[in-house]
C-alpha cells in the first residue's frame, strides 16, 4: 500500500509534523477526532455542499474507480480531452497524491475548485486578509489546502495554466427555492455515509446559486512563494513538502518541539481507549521528560483561557507545581476579590490547586446576593437548541442562517418551588420554526420575572430572529408583537456601543459563575456541563433534595419528560454526571463519537453539537416513526436537563 502525502495529511503536518507518524494507525494510537463520516457529514454539511457544487457544473464526469493507480489513470485519460469537467480528479506527483473536488479544463487553462462548507460573504470586499494585511488566520488552513493541491497539479502537469478557487457557502445569497436541502439526503449504511441526490435536482431546480467561487490565486502565490511555518519548521513550500512526504513514505517520526499547540492534539488517550498508545504523552516524555502521571496532576496545557502557555513551556515551566503567580501575569500578590473573580485569580486557583481560606471551593456570597437583589420573581430559566447549516432548509434563507427549533423553560418561585413549565420542539421536515418558536416563548415567559440564560447564545439567537423579521419581505401579521417581545428580552452591542437593551434583558448565569464561583472539578471552565457536577459534589442541599425521587413526582417537582427521577447518584465514591444518566440522542451512534460533536466551552458552541446534528438528521433522513420518536424524546430530555441544571446550580449557590 503506497504511503502518499495527501491534502488531509498535509493539513495535519501543518498543525504539527509529528502527527504524520501517528495518523492512520487506529489500532496503535488513540485518536479523539470523530472518525464517523456520517456524523461529520451532518455536523459540517460538507457532503451536501459537495453534491450541490456538482450540479452547478453540469456535464462533469466523476472519477469513481477504486485504487490510487486506477483513479490516476482515469483522471489522466479525461484530462487528455480538450474541454472537460472532472469531479474527484486524482493527481499524483512523486509521493504526493490529491483528489480535487472539481477541475474545469478548457484547452491548457485549468480551474482547480476546492469546495468547502465554510461560510463566506461575497459582499464584503476585504477578501481573506486580516487587519494587518496578512492572510486571515481563520482562512489560512483552507488556503493552504488549495495551495497544496495547486502545487501538486502544477508539478504533475507543468503545461497547465492553473487558476485556483474556493467554492463556499455565500452568506450574502438567499435561497430561492423551498426544500433545497431535501435534494441531498444523507444515508447511513454500515457506519458509512453517502448522499442520495434527488432525481429532481438539476441546474434549474436548485434555483439561484448560494455557493460562490472565489479566485484565490493571489493567496496561493503568497503561500507557495514565501516561507511557511509549522512547529519546529520554517522553509519554502517545495522543500517542506518534500521532507514531509519522504518521512511519511518511510514511516519516520519527525521530532517537532512540544508547545501550546499540543493542547489541541487528537492523539491522546480517552477513557474508552486506554489500551491504545498516546502520541501526546510520547512527545512530552521524549522532549520534556513528562510522564502520564504529570498529565494527571495538571500541567500548563490545562490552564483555562491562558494565552501565555507557549512562553512558559519554552522556559520549562511545565507542571502546575512549577507555576508561580507572576507566570500568570499577577503584579500584586494580594489582588482584590471584591469585584468578582478575575481570569488570573481563576487560573491561579486551578494551577495552585488551592482556594482562599483553605476551602474546597470558592463562592462569593456577597456578590451573589448583590446580583440576587436585582432579580424579580418568578425566575425563568431558558435554554435554546439551534442549528445552522450550509444548505438552507427554506426559501429566502441564507446559508448558515439561524434555525431555532427547541427550547426548555423552568420556573422558580419566591418560595423556592420549581417546575418544568414548558417546552417547544419542531423537527418536522420542511417546517420553518423560528416565528412559532418566538410565539411560544412569549406565551410561556409572560411579562413578569427575571429571565436567565447560560452564556449569550439565547441572546444571539433572538437577535438573529429579529434581523430575520426585519428583512422579511412578507412578515407575519404579528410581526410587531414578535419584535416588541424580542427587544424586551435582548441586548445588542456593536463597536463597543449598546444599540438596544431590553427592559427585561436576559441575565447571563455563566457570566455570574465566572465572577463568583470556582471549583477544582471545573478545571477553570464555566461550561454548564462542568459547573453542574461541581455543584452536585459540593452542595449538601442539592444532595439531600435530588437524591430523592421527587423530580417528576406528583408531590415533588413538575416535569414534562421524567417520572420519579433521581439526579444525585453516587457510584464507587464518585457523583455521577446527570447527563450520563440520559439515553444517547442517537441509538446507533456511540457516546464517544457524540462527545466529539459537543460544546467546546462556554464561549464557542460547536455547530455539530448533538442537538443540532439531530435536527439535521431529522431533516435529511428517511427515518421510521419509532426512530423519530426516539430522537425527539432524547432531545426533550436533554434540553430539560439543561434548564434544570441552571436551577440546581442556582439552588446550590443560594442554599
Amino acid at each position: 500500500m503506497p504511503r502518499y502525502l495527501t491534502k488531509s495529511r498535509f493539513k495535519s503536518a501543518i498543525e504539527c509534523p509529528t502527527k504524520l507518524f501517528y495518523t492512520g494507525k487506529a489500532t496503535e494510537y488513540a485518536n479523539t477526532s470523530s472518525e464517523d463520516t456520517f456524523l461529520q457529514a451532518l455536523a459540517e454539511g460538507g457532503f451536501q455542499v459537495g453534491e450541490l457544487a456538482k450540479i452547478m457544473y453540469p456535464g462533469g464526469v466523476e472519477v469513481t474507480v477504486d485504487g490510487h493507480d486506477a483513479q490516476e489513470q482515469e483522471t489522466t485519460r479525461l484530462l487528455a480531452q480538450e474541454n472537460v469537467t472532472i469531479f474527484e480528479a486524482a493527481i499524483r506527483f512523486e509521493d504526493l497524491f490529491i483528489r480535487v473536488d472539481i477541475i474545469r479544463k478548457r484547452g491548457n487553462k485549468v480551474e482547480l475548485i476546492e469546495v468547502k462548507a465554510k461560510s463566506f460573504d461575497s459582499s464584503v470586499e476585504q477578501g481573506f486578509r486580516g487587519a494587518r494585511g496578512d492572510i486571515d488566520g481563520g482562512m489560512l488552513p483552507y488556503l493552504q489546502d488549495v495551495a497544496f493541491q495547486t502545487y501538486v497539479l502544477k508539478r504533475a502537469f507543468p503545461d497547465f495554466e492553473v487558476d485556483s478557487f474556493l467554492l463556499m457557502a455565500d452568506k450574502s445569497k438567499a435561497c430561492s427555492v423551498d426544500g433545497l436541502n431535501q435534494f441531498f439526503k444523507i444515508k447511513k449504511v454500515n457506519d458509512r455515509s453517502s448522499i442520495e441526490v434527488s432525481s429532481n435536482a438539476n441546474a434549474s431546480s436548485i434555483g439561484d446559486h448560494i455557493l460562490t467561487a472565489a479566485n484565490v490565486n493571489e493567496y496561493i502565490r503568497e503561500i507557495l512563494e514565501f516561507p511557511i511555518e509549522a512547529p519546529g519548521v520554517k522553509g519554502f513550500f517545495p522543500e517542506i513538502v518534500k521532507r514531509w512526504s519522504e518521512a511519511y513514505a518511510k514511516d519516520q517520526k519527525i521530532l517537532s518541539p512540544v508547545g501550546a499547540h499540543c493542547g489541541k492534539c487528537e492523539f491522546k488517550n480517552t477513557t474508552s481507549k486506554q489500551s491504545l498508545k498516546s502520541g501526546l504523552h510520547e512527545c512530552w516524555l521524549d522532549r520534556k521528560g513528562l510522564t502520564p502521571k504529570d498529565f494527571e496532576d495538571g500541567m500548563v496545557l490545562d490552564i483555562w483561557s491562558f494565552r501565555g502557555k507557549e512562553k512558559l513551556i519554552q522556559n520549562d515551566v511545565l507542571r502546575f507545581a512549577d507555576i508561580k503567580k507572576a507566570d500568570l501575569g499577577w503584579k500584586n500578590e494580594d489582588e482584590d476579590f471584591s469585584h468578582g473573580l478575575t481570569t488570573r485569580q481563576r487560573q491561579w486557583m486551578q494551577a495552585s490547586q488551592s482556594i482562599p481560606g483553605g476551602e474546597s471551593f470558592y463562592l462569593d456570597k456577597d456578590l451573589l446576593n448583590e446580583a440576587r437583589s436585582q432579580w424579580q420573581y418568578p425566575l425563568h430559566f431558558i435554554d435554546f437548541e439551534t442549528a445552522r447549516v450550509a444548505i438552507p432548509f427554506f426559501k429566502g434563507q441564507k446559508p448558515y442562517a439561524n434555525i431555532a427549533f427547541q427550547f426548555s423553560h423552568h420556573v422558580m418561585n419566591q418560595d423556592g418551588s420549581v417546575s418544568h413549565q414548558n417546552q417547544f420542539l419542531s423537527t418536522t421536515p420542511g417546517v420553518r420554526p423560528n416565528y412559532d418558536f418566538v410565539r411560544e416563548l412569549s406565551k410561556t415567559l409572560g411579562d413578569v420575572g427575571t429571565v436567565f440564560m447560560w452564556s449569550p447564545h439565547e441572546n444571539t439567537t433572538l437577535n438573529a430572529i429579529l434581523d430575520e423579521l426585519n428583512e422579511d419581505s412578507s412578515p407575519p401579521s404579528d410581526a410587531d408583537a414578535l419584535r416588541t417581545f424580542i427587544l424586551s428580552l435582548t441586548r445588542k452591542k456593536e463597536g463597543g456601543k449598546t444599540l438596544h437593551e431590553g427592559s427585561r434583558a436576559m441575565f447571563d448565569l455563566c457570566d455570574l459563575s465566572k465572577r463568583v464561583f470556582f471549583h477544582p472539578l471545573t478545571k477553570g471552565s464555566n461550561s454548564i456541563k462542568k459547573v453542574l457536577p461541581a455543584i452536585l459534589s459540593s452542595s449538601e442541599f442539592i444532595r439531600e433534595k435530588y437524591s430523592q425521587p421527587i423530580y417528576g413526582s406528583k408531590q415533588g417537582i413538575k416535569s414534562l419528560n421524567f417520572t420519579n427521577q433521581v439526579w444525585w447518584r453516587e457510584e464507587n465514591g464518585r457523583i455521577q454526571d446527570p447527563y450520563n444518566l440520559l439515553p444517547p440522542v442517537f441509538s446507533d451512534v456511540s457516546e464517544d463519537e457524540l462527545a466529539e460533536l459537543e460544546m467546546d466551552d462556554e464561549f464557542e458552541i460547536n455547530l455539530g453539537g448533538a442537538a443540532s446534528t439531530a435536527y439535521a438528521r431529522l431533516q435529511f433522513e428517511e427515518l421510521s416513526e419509532s426512530e423519530r420518536f426516539y430522537i425527539a424524546n432524547a432531545l426533550l430530555r436533554y434540553c430539560e436537563l439543561d434548564t434544570l441544571a441552571m436551577v440546581m446550580i442556582l439552588e446550590g449557590w443560594l442554599a
